[in-house]
């Protein structure tokens, strides 16, 4: 059997998204300019990110039995994306609260639900999707066992396993940050692994502005092979261990493409998802070309409001960017 390029284990959230001119203030009710809901969850969002690109991408996931899990099913079936969901009928489908704001900066509550129970005997009922990947990406948006679970499915069958330690769990062990290959942080989720596993002590504002010797040597003592630091607008870090991954160097920055944002919400799944499916589209180029791609799709990402359904295409994307 042919092997599927791209798993993605996670969560799926509906999104409520208010766009306001300000953030309210504690005890202001604030009129929004406009709302949306929509499909969302990193785990979802960053498959749509993967699928977009032209990439075979299988999902697998947990939601409730309930209206919102039905718009879960509704767009992976619309997108073409072939997905596993786990219905539970003891809890509901995620859903989150996100405010945007006139500089396109966000506020989210979530409430994950179904996707803290993501049963560990179901992923392995999943068993040959495992064996059918060469890439599995996970979050940090599912109960811990289960993400361990995936990438150890994911290393019997020497799939390429990539975290995306968002938002980073207060019971994540280093034996889970070990199991992978590539460590897809931001700035405020590497100063938090560098306090809790390196003993740094390094701001989640400073990181852009370290430089980058002493970037590389931070990364090295969080000791995963290739971390890939996500700096916003002022693009991004990579830093490799052994395995350069066709890379020239061993640590390098790469500037963000300048687009009109207007709602940054999703920015990180739309890279990560882009990520993968770059390794998976291009498997003999060189890592930094995987990262352009991402950061391209990422930035193009953050030109319409929503998450899910705001992921570029691979078509859209190379027409902008030839």
């Amino acid at each position: 059997m042919q092997r599927q390029h791209v798993l993605i284990v996670g969560s799926y959230v509906q999104d409520h998204a208010w766009q306001v001119d300000n953030f309210p203030v504690p005890g202001e009710t604030r009129r929004a300019l406009a709302f949306s809901s929509g499909p969302g969850g990193k785990g979802f969002n960053q498959a749509i990110a993967c699928k977009r690109q032209g990439v075979d991408t299988v999902f697998i996931g947990a939601i409730g039995q309930d209206s919102l899990g039905e718009c879960a099913r509704a767009f992976a079936e619309k997108e073409g994306m072939q997905a596993f969901w786990l219905c539970r009928n003891d809890m509901p489908t995620a859903a989150s609260s996100i405010v945007i704001n006139a500089q396109g900066e966000n506020m989210i509550a979530v409430s994950l639900a179904a996707n803290d129970n993501l049963d560990v005997d179901f992923l392995k009922a999943q068993a040959r999707q495992f064996q059918n990947t060469n890439i599995v990406l996970c979050q940090l948006e599912n109960n811990l066992d289960a993400i361990a679970a995936a990438f150890d499915l994911a290393g019997e069958n020497n799939a390429l396993r990539v975290l995306n330690p968002a938002p980073v769990h207060p019971d994540l062990e280093r034996s889970l940050l070990d199991s992978a290959d590539v460590l897809t942080p931001n700035e405020t989720e590497f100063s938090l692994l560098c306090k809790r596993f390196a003993g740094i002590a390094i701001p989640a504002d400073q990181v852009a502005q370290t430089d980058d010797s002493t970037l590389h040597n931070y990364c090295r003592k969080l000791g995963v092979n290739t971390i890939v630091i996500t700096l916003g607008r002022f693009g991004c870090f990579v830093s490799h261990g052994n395995n350069l991954r066709r890379d020239a160097e061993s640590f390098y920055r790469i500037a963000p493409e300048k687009v009109n944002a207007i709602d940054t919400t999703g920015a990180g799944d739309a890279f990560s998802g882009a990520l993968v499916a770059a390794l998976s589209l291009f498997p003999a180029a060189a890592f930094s070309d995987a990262i352009r791609y991402a950061g391209r799709v990422a930035a193009m990402s953050t030109e319409a409001v929503g998450t899910a359904p705001a992921m570029p295409t691979r078509e859209q994307m190379s027409a902008r960017f030839s």
